[in-house]
């Protein structure tokens, strides 16, 4: 037996490709709910949920990634800083650009919003529900995480007039302490309480070569390279940690509408969706090829696995095999999340997951006790087909998305 290492296998330099990939990905996970959200609940449904899951999510994790990179604060760069390290906001798919003011004021602007991209062909009542209703109360709970008297509100935004207007939106943040803070959602509190909101993750070594934290001044980009091997690690341990996070969010704001039975069908084909895209993309972003060995590598560093602190896995590889186990008292599966929908009788989110490396992959339960899920994934003879929940994912422009290399970021200093 081969045994793997999560995001501590890789170099710095396959790290730095990794991270930017776990952001486009986590964004995905929208993009994967948002078909059976429209189907269960219709399109003002589906925004009602989206604002219900973001807003109790992104107070967490921001405040996780702040503590963790060390830029605390409670000004408008510290807003922005975060923002960038966000999967609402995935570096170039959602092409921010900031201005900083002062410690109370600033703009940021889009040069190119992907999620724009996904949804004006849909029309204006869909460009709407994500630009105003979805937009104004989620960019104020971020912003709350760092102060509870700034406020996100916009110079202006789509629908484009004209068509093509560029930037695609500007905002304006303020901090102002006449600002009354928004109301604190009513789940706000299953979230913070969650095993996720306080799991311990691996610590970053000051000693290493490379940037250890974010307290310098903010960048116009942040180039990952540039960060040292334990931060990047870090990093990516916090990113995958806000995937599980958002689909709290997500589940919670689903159970609230439809029974348990319905809502976990829900969530495994929102799961099965960015399962397979996130796959995919990772193959391709680090050169691997479709053997069992890459299988494995991918198995071991796919978002919905990790971190390792938090969902209980052991990738293995013997011979042709890859065998999974999943511990089934992890935080993961205790917080109800995507690790909890893996049942011995309902793997279809991890056979989509497996398929983006190679169709030919199935998962077959091997073995279960009420501490493990031991799952076998093996070669077909025949290749399947794509699953429609992937299938649905894909039509995101974030599915077939190529970063750049943007060169040496310039500090955004306040003149």
């Amino acid at each position: 037996m081969v045994s793997h290492d999560s995001f501590a296998g890789l170099s710095r330099a396959q790290l730095a490709v990794v991270v930017p990939e776990l952001l486009l990905c986590g964004h995905l996970i929208d993009r994967s709910g948002m078909p059976h959200t429209i189907g269960a609940f219709g399109r003002e449904g589906m925004t009602q949920v989206a604002i219900d899951e973001w807003q109790v999510a992104s107070p967490v994790y921001t405040r996780r990634m702040q503590a963790a990179l060390g830029f605390a604060g409670d000004s408008v760069e510290t807003i922005f800083k975060g923002l960038q390290l966000d999967i609402g906001a995935p570096p170039q798919f959602l092409d921010f650009r900031f201005r900083v003011d002062d410690h109370d004021h600033g703009e940021f602007w889009l040069d190119h919003c992907g999620a724009l991209a996904d949804v004006e062909p849909l029309g204006e009542q869909f460009v709407r529900a994500m630009c105003h209703d979805i937009e104004d109360p989620t960019f104020d709970a971020t912003a709350l995480a760092t102060n509870p008297h700034a406020q996100v509100r916009p110079v202006h935004r789509p629908p484009r007039q004209p068509a093509d207007r560029q930037p695609v939106c500007a905002w304006r943040v303020t901090i102002d302490a006449a600002n009354e803070p928004p109301p604190v959602p009513r789940n706000a509190a299953l979230v913070a309480g969650s095993v996720a909101a306080g799991v311990e993750l691996s610590p970053i070594d000051a000693g290493e070569e490379g940037t250890a934290d974010y307290r310098g001044p903010l960048l116009s980009d942040l180039r990952f390279a540039d960060f040292s091997r334990s931060a990047l690690i870090r990093i990516a341990e916090e990113v995958a940690l806000q995937q599980h996070l958002l689909v709290a969010g997500f589940l919670i704001a689903i159970r609230e509408r439809v029974d348990e039975q319905r809502a976990t069908e829900i969530g495994r084909k929102q799961f099965a969706g960015v399962a397979g895209v996130a796959s995919g993309r990772i193959r391709a972003a680090l050169g691997l090829s479709d053997d069992p060995a890459a299988l494995a590598r991918v198995l071991d560093l796919h978002p919905a696995l990790n971190p390792r602190q938090y969902v209980g896995t052991r990738i293995e590889t013997a011979g042709a095999t890859v065998t999974l186990t999943l511990d089934r008292r992890c935080g993961g599966v205790r917080d109800g999340v995507w690790p909890a929908l893996l049942e011995p009788e309902h793997l279809a989110p991890l056979d989509a997951l497996v398929r983006g490396v190679d169709p030919h992959y199935t998962c077959r339960t091997s073995k279960v006790t009420d501490d493990e899920l031991v799952v076998d994934v093996v070669r077909a003879d025949e290749p399947a087909g794509e699953a429609v929940e992937v299938a649905l994912t894909r039509i995101s422009t974030g599915a077939n998305f190529a970063f750049a290399d943007r060169g040496i970021p310039l500090p955004l200093t306040v003149l």
